[in-house]
């Protein structure tokens, strides 16, 4: 890894909360779907004796997020038209296992930068893997052998087996049940299967998918499942699949992608070319409270810390943000040029901010305002995929590979 610049902090900064061990790293964005690293311990020194690549393996295309679960990393990628989930030694990136199917697929002229996928990243719970493919297929896997324990594709069932882009819904497991926004344009369904079995428990059938990841949280002594479909912002019942609460929203082009935030009561939405806003949530009903056309979010989901709300909009070709989540105000913004998409990762006193350009930015937290303190070159190419986090180690798809960088002692 090239540093760039480097900077040094005081002392080593223990972050309060337990530590985070390799297990708490296992679906999108880390185990509360949230960008938040707990208990990562950061160096006393962002220079380059504080980065080493511990390892580089090639594992395909695509921009699904890598997951960690105890000593072993998942990684799904698409080989010679083959999707392939492979397990991999978390301490060496050695190959465990790895399984795959045919997945031909006929790409959106649209998004032939962004390549064939998959795009979905996949959540490990209870002992199983389960990955959503580019068109649609969704399987379940054994962690520890690699066996298939099923699959689904969908065919037939709806007039498309993904949106137009292709499928990037993440799974959400949640008790017995994995669920997904399966379908396509006009026509899809969230669905609960069984994690054993892939039976089907429930289904919300009022629009196709969006390219958002959902989560899960509790709002008024409610627990609700809160994403983005094809033309919606909503919640819904994680144990029955009940409508909660709908809104209407739609992007150009229908790209409804940014995973919701919640702020107390509030569930702060974004989308292309709309501004941000926050929806207050009262029983069955979501209010609008309040929205700023200042910041617009494109692909680069927030990170929430106390009250504020720090991002990137896709103004001015990438701009970080701090917003107050209660009002909406503005804090800060920087003068972008950041790139066309970036994902955030909270360390504590800082932001991990890796870009579509390849760099991976240190953003301290200094008041209301972010102040980059070191620029790490991670790749040549550009990266989409969010990083993972184990312990103080990072793991970092790439085009085509996926490496474990760790931290060392900075000389002083």
């Amino acid at each position: 890894m090239k540093i760039i610049t480097q900077i040094r902090w005081a002392s080593v900064i223990l972050l309060n909360g337990p530590w985070l061990g390799a297990s708490d790293w296992n679906q999108w964005r880390g185990a509360q779907r949230d960008g938040v690293a707990a208990g990562f311990k950061t160096p006393s020194v962002w220079a380059a004796d504080a980065w080493s690549a511990r390892w580089s393996v090639t594992v395909g295309e695509g921009h699904a997020s890598p997951v960690v679960d105890g000593d072993r990393l998942f990684v799904f990628g698409r080989e010679n038209d083959h999707e392939l989930l492979r397990c991999l030694e978390l301490a060496t990136g050695k190959v465990v296992w790895e399984e795959g199917y045919p997945v031909p697929y006929d790409m959106n002229p649209a998004a032939r930068g962004h390549g064939k996928g998959p795009k979905s990243t996949p959540a490990v719970v209870g002992g199983r893997v389960f990955a959503l493919g580019i068109n649609g297929h969704l399987s379940a896997w054994d962690a520890k052998s690699g066996a298939v324990l099923w699959r689904k594709n969908f065919v037939g069932e709806f007039k498309a087996t993904s949106p137009a882009f292709g499928a990037s819904v993440s799974p959400i497991v949640d008790g017995e049940n994995v669920i997904v926004h399966v379908g396509g344009r006009d026509e899809g369904a969230l669905i609960a299967f069984d994690a054993a079995t892939g039976k089907v428990n429930w289904r919300w059938s009022g629009d196709g998918p969006a390219y958002t990841s959902p989560i899960i949280a509790t709002i008024g002594g409610v627990r609700q499942l809160i994403t983005q479909s094809q033309k919606r912002c909503l919640a819904v019942a994680p144990a029955d699949g009940r409508l909660l609460w709908e809104i209407p929203f739609t992007t150009p082009y229908e790209q409804n992608v940014v995973t919701p935030v919640v702020f107390r009561d509030l569930v702060i939405f974004s989308g292309l070319r709309n501004p941000m806003f926050a929806v207050r949530v009262t029983g069955d009903a979501a209010t609008k409270v309040w929205e700023n056309r200042e910041i617009s979010q494109y692909m680069s989901s927030p990170i929430l810390d106390g009250t504020k709300l720090y991002g990137m909009s896709d103004k001015r070709r990438g701009t970080l943000f701090t917003l107050d989540a209660l009002s909406g105000t503005v804090l800060w913004k920087n003068d972008g040029l950041l790139g066309a998409n970036a994902t955030l990762t909270d360390i504590g006193p800082a932001l991990l901010v890796l870009t579509d350009g390849g760099d991976l930015t240190v953003q301290e937290k200094a008041g209301d305002a972010l102040k980059e303190i070191a620029r790490y070159k991670v790749a040549d190419a550009p990266i989409w995929a969010s990083l993972a986090v184990a312990g103080d180690q990072l793991i970092i798809k790439g085009k085509t590979t996926v490496a474990l960088y760790g931290f060392s002692a900075s000389k002083e």
